[in-house]
């Protein structure tokens, strides 16, 4: 059986990790590069850099602070946020990243996913996905882009198996109502992409027990579990959730 992922999350805003919940209030929790060494001895699985204004403020990746993380980690490494052109996905892996994560770029410039994968491989285009309850669209789930501000047209289920038609090798699936609250992920939505999908789907929003990793990677059939503040500020290690999925009977690398 394959062994499920558990994946650290550092949002970081002005060169600082950060946490909000449901993508507001965010309040500065600390230096992004001796975070990832912390959870990488941990035996975190991969990692996960999400710059969260960069979209926003119409500005490319840090690639300095990015270099700096992946010094200090040897494990598969994530990064996303402002990659808008071939060029800042080019200069994002040559700064150490081994995937690049498209959310907000990727709605507006679909072909970036496809042309993307065309030269660096489907392994390293991620599509990251924001999504929220909405009953006008047709799966139930609306997505969102700009960390979580605008609003788009786009059905969940739609967008994610449009994303891999062109390309996208993984899924970082976000629910923004569950986002920080630490109740557990969304079990509905993580199902319904993961089983209408031929690609991971890395569950995102809502991790706050052993538990309820354990029920997204079970009955949310998620191949990944990314969590944030239970590490960050819940007093959980990550080499402690494993040893408890374990006892659960959920197969992680130990």
């Amino acid at each position: 059986m394959l062994k499920k992922r558990i994946i650290v999350c550092l949002d970081v805003k002005d060169g600082r990790t950060t946490k909000g919940v449901k993508f507001q209030n965010n309040i500065d929790i600390g230096d992004p590069v001796e975070m990832a060494k912390k959870y990488y001895e941990q035996g975190v699985d991969e990692l996960v850099f999400y710059d969260i204004m960069a979209s926003a403020r119409g500005r490319g990746p840090i690639l300095d602070l990015i270099s700096r993380v992946a010094e200090q980690v040897f494990i598969p490494f994530c990064v996303g946020g402002g990659i808008g052109s071939i060029e800042d996905i080019r200069s994002t892996i040559l700064a150490g990243a081994e995937k690049i994560s498209l959310n907000s770029q990727a709605v507006k410039n679909p072909e970036l996913i496809r042309e993307g994968a065309r030269i660096f491989g489907n392994q390293c285009i991620v599509l990251g996905m924001d999504a929220a309850k909405d009953s006008e669209m047709p799966s139930g789930y609306r997505v969102y882009i700009n960390g979580g501000r605008v609003k788009t047209d786009l059905d969940a289920l739609e967008w994610a198996k449009t994303a891999v038609a062109f390309g996208a090798g993984e899924i970082v699936l976000n629910s923004i109502d569950a986002d920080g609250v630490r109740q557990g992920y969304e079990l509905t939505l993580t199902k319904m992409i993961a089983e209408n999908v031929s690609v991971p789907v890395i569950a995102s929003g809502g991790g706050g027990t052993p538990q309820h990793l354990a029920d997204v990677l079970t009955q949310g059939k998620a191949d990944a579990a990314l969590i944030a503040s239970m590490v960050h500020s819940m007093g959980y290690t990550v080499d402690g959730i494993k040893r408890d999925l374990n006892g659960l009977g959920v197969p992680v690398r130990l």
